[in-house]
């Protein structure tokens, strides 16, 4: 009876895992959003995708939900135009790239669950971790996606390494690994470093962006920057890899030799320094984690004890060389702000150690950000934050009112209030706001206290009545206006705006170029050496391309000018035309595209080979402006064009194209039903619709968006007139001569005059007030 009951239960879970797939497969039905069967044509799809594509566009309907109505169906469309889809789509029921990969791993399980239920062996005789359902759960806890790479391990990767391993089901190599991989995963995470786990066959793309074309493949991330591990997948080997990703000079080494000269670059550098003192000769992996999270704020110095030379300093700060201390100094070199000493100390231990210590008893504001950090915008009235300022001028030894301040800050160090100083000769703007406007004032030290208010800039303050020089009565009026603002707020009665303070620290351009460059010329040296061909691709390509336009433009150059020399004695026709003023360029049957010198524009005709590099993979930022024109207008309206464009070919975001009406009209046909304020485009069985003239037409394709901006000639009013009793057809595409014939009477309009407006919309074209249509995708160009 129980095992009735037990058959039971597991029939109904089954039942009930079932019903939940089905549900979530319904979730998104791309038949059911375009309102279409299941077999429908491609024509009652296109014409469904239409009518809803204009319903719900953003810039038409106003509604809230619109912009995700208008995505779901152009998802829909994308799925069902395309046959390989719509088939993956009908048979699987999703229309990815993953479709072959999950067939066979139903396949595979199918086949393995039969084996299994036919011999009725042990698993434990037969347990091969293939499948990912089989493996250890350590790598599922590390699985990484590509949105949460790209917002949580790229950012991250500024304040620790990252470790990442590309493995896949059926690789055999990444079995072999996986002893070893826990065991480092183990070590490494305790030290701060940051793991991760990429599934090439559920995360396709994220592999690729990362350049892993192999599994297993294991590699590092710092600062945003990918490197390769290439060695013997070993413990020794990885954690040297970590330590390789880390910058060199994070850690300097100290002895009785450098440590004054390293405690007292703190008035330099404005950070606390950090020593550890231990026995290892070799800096440990987790002291040199710490300082790169904790870079910005401290600078850290490594000193081994066991070293000669070091007597001087473990004596005068009373070090224990049986004991891995750690001490914080900071304005005083003398005596350290904080000790910490442990047998094992744990990066738990270090990090609040550390986070307790990251500021100046007085540090000197040198940038907007350690403002920010410093005198943080009240959030309520209980955490009030005051800020005790000390304006003074530079020097290379510490003034007397700048040490007054300093042991008055030692003295009265609160939650509450910080104390901070300023250079009024390198932060000008912020010291004048602050500054009374009275000579008194100038060229002496003056103590301010203020409260932030926003983070515009707006703060309260309280500008000592007096000079700061430092002594005992100063000391006693600030007191007494620090006891008062606990009582009263309403103390800082003086109300500014703060200008950003400018970055002391940053590192000059120059600098910056250098370490950018320095940076590149790295990665291509290791792509070299250790990436694969395919990884090199895009560095071979660039090279080729650089040498291909050097030498094309030295070939083209030396032909050109001996056409120059050839050409220096024009005949008399020429002359003839230089003499009535002409400058329109001139085309021959032989090469129309082609324009002559004077007023030269290099048009190129859109045909099934220049298509996908002119337009479908056309860059980013870029737009092809391309005319329409048939074999008979072609001379007349290349003419006109490379006039009205002449002044815009100076932008080398625009190419310049034309396309033939007699060979592609069915594209064109295409793109325009997707602009929807032109008129509806006639269907096949439309009496007119092959004897519809676009001559003239011209469009601006974004090929990397996908949209395009329309230009239709304009008719004059005479055309207007001659048109009225044509009212029944579309105005907007009756333009003059259709396919040579006159339309409804209207007589022969010079071709010239079509493009007459041009100039004036590409100059709305490169001010962006031009109205977009986009597509879903690029037709193809038969």
């Amino acid at each position: 009876m129980e095992v009735r009951k037990l058959s039971i239960s597991w029939q109904f879970l089954i039942v009930l895992v079932l019903i939940l797939q089905i549900l979530s497969a319904l979730d998104f039905d791309p038949y059911r959003v375009l309102g279409v069967s299941r077999t429908a044509s491609q024509a009652d799809i296109k014409k469904a995708y239409k009518k809803l594509a204009r319903e719900w566009h953003p810039d038409k309907n106003k509604d809230p939900g619109a912009e995700d109505k208008f995505i779901q169906i152009s998802k829909a469309y994308e799925i069902l135009s395309n046959e390989e889809k719509r088939s993956n789509y009908d048979q699987y029921g999703d229309a990815g790239e993953n479709q072959g990969y999950q067939k066979q791993q139903q396949q595979r399980e199918y086949r393995f669950r039969h084996f299994h239920e036919n011999f009725y062996f042990d698993e434990s005789f037969f347990h091969f971790p293939f499948n990912s359902e089989r493996r250890d759960s350590i790598d599922e806890k590390y699985l990484l996606h590509f949105s949460h790479y790209v917002n949580e391990v790229v950012p991250d990767s500024f304040k620790k390494p990252y470790l990442i391993k590309i493995t896949s089901d059926w690789c055999f190599s990444c079995i072999h690994i996986e002893p070893v991989w826990k065991e480092v995963v183990q070590e490494l995470e305790e030290l701060g470093v940051g793991i991760g786990v990429v599934h090439a066959g559920y995360e396709r793309r994220l592999a690729h962006h990362l350049g892993a074309h192999s599994t297993p493949s294991i590699l590092g991330i710092i600062n945003g920057k990918i490197s390769f591990f290439h060695n013997a997948v070993v413990r020794e080997n990885l954690r040297q890899f970590v330590e390789s990703l880390l910058p060199g000079n994070l850690v300097e080494k100290v002895t009785n030799k450098n440590y004054v000269r390293f405690l007292s670059g703190w008035q330099q550098e404005n950070k606390p320094h950090v020593l550890l003192f231990d026995q290892t000769p070799i800096v440990p992996l987790l002291y040199k984690l710490t300082a790169f999270a904790y870079k910005d704020y401290l600078t850290f110095g490594y000193v081994y004890v066991g070293l000669r030379g070091t007597e001087e300093m473990t004596r005068r700060y009373n070090i224990n060389v049986y004991t891995p201390t750690l001490l914080i100094f900071k304005e005083h070199i003398n005596k350290p702000a904080d000790v910490i000493q442990a047998r094992g100390m744990k990066k738990q231990i270090i990090d609040d150690f550390i986070a307790q210590n990251k500021y100046l008893l007085a540090a000197r504001l040198t940038s907007q950000k350690l403002f920010h950090e410093l005198c943080p915008v009240k959030r309520s009235h209980r955490q009030r934050k005051y800020c005790v300022v000390l304006l003074t001028a530079e020097t290379a030894k510490l003034s007397k009112p700048f040490e007054a301040f300093l042991s008055f800050a030692l003295a009265n160090t609160q939650d509450t209030v910080r104390f901070v100083h300023v250079y009024s000769n390198r932060q000008q703007e912020f010291a004048d706001t602050l500054l009374p406007a009275s000579e008194a004032f100038q060229g002496k030290s003056v103590v301010s206290i203020l409260e932030r208010r926003n983070t515009a800039g707006r703060v309260v303050y309280k500008t000592l009545e007096d000079p700061w020089t430092g002594s005992e009565s100063d000391k006693f009026i600030l007191l007494g206006y620090l006891d008062q603002l606990r009582k009263d707020p309403a103390l800082l009665s003086s109300e500014a705006v703060l200008p950003d303070l400018t970055d002391e620290l940053a590192p000059l351009f120059l600098l910056r170029w250098f370490y950018s460059a320095s940076d590149y010329i790295s990665d291509c040296w290791d792509s070299i050496f250790h990436n694969n061909w395919r990884e090199m691709m895009p560095l071979l390509s660039l090279i080729f391309s650089a040498l291909f336009i050097l030498f094309g433009t030295v070939i083209v150059q030396a032909f050109s000018d001996s056409n120059d020399e050839r050409e220096s004695n024009p005949p008399d026709k020429e002359e003839a035309q230089e003499k009535t003023g002409k400058t329109e360029p001139s085309f021959t049957k032989e090469n129309s595209s082609k324009i002559p010198k004077k007023g030269f524009v290099e048009v190129t005709e859109l045909t099934d080979v220049t298509y996908t590099s002119n337009l479908v993979r056309l860059r980013p930022g870029h737009m092809n402006v391309v005319l329409i024109l048939s074999n008979s207008t072609k001379n007349s309206l290349l003419q006109k064009f490379a006039l009205e464009v002449y002044t815009f070919t100076g932008s080398s975001c625009l190419h310049f194209s034309f396309l033939s009406l007699d060979k592609h009209r069915e594209w064109l046909e295409y793109l325009l039903e997707f602009a929807q304020d032109a008129a509806p485009i006639p269907n096949q069985y439309d009496k007119h619709f092959m004897e519809r003239d676009y001559t003239g037409y011209v469009l601006a394709l974004n090929g990397h968006k996908k949209y395009f901006c329309l230009f239709k000639p304009q008719k004059t009013v005479e055309e207007e007139e001659a048109m009225g009793s044509c009212s029944d057809l579309d105005s907007s595409l009756h333009l003059g001569e259709s396919r040579g014939k006159p339309s409804c009477g209207l007589g022969s309009r010079p071709i010239k005059g079509k493009l007459s407006k041009l100039s004036l919309w590409m100059e709305r074209l490169l001010e962006g007030s031009l109205q977009r249509f986009y597509i879903p995708s690029w037709p193809e160009l038969d």
